[in-house]
């Protein structure tokens, strides 16, 4: 037996189960594929029609595409 179940056998039940969702939680952490960070590469790309929209004007136009 190892020293962690000789101390996790001497906690009260509760405890017991507690430190079990905490292992499970753990293991389901690592588990997780990190995210990539995410690429600005797009920044700028729209800058000609700067003087063209509003971004209102833009939000409105989504709006409409979305409902399609």
């Amino acid at each position: 037996m190892t020293r962690l179940d000789q101390l996790v056998k001497e906690l009260p039940e509760d405890l017991q189960r507690e430190v079990e969702d905490f292992a499970r939680f753990l293991l389901d952490k690592r588990g997780r594929p990190k995210g990539k960070r995410l690429s600005m590469g797009w920044a700028g790309a729209l800058r000609e029609y700067r003087d063209k929209y509003t971004s209102l004007d833009l939000q409105k136009k989504c709006l409409e595409w979305w409902g399609d």
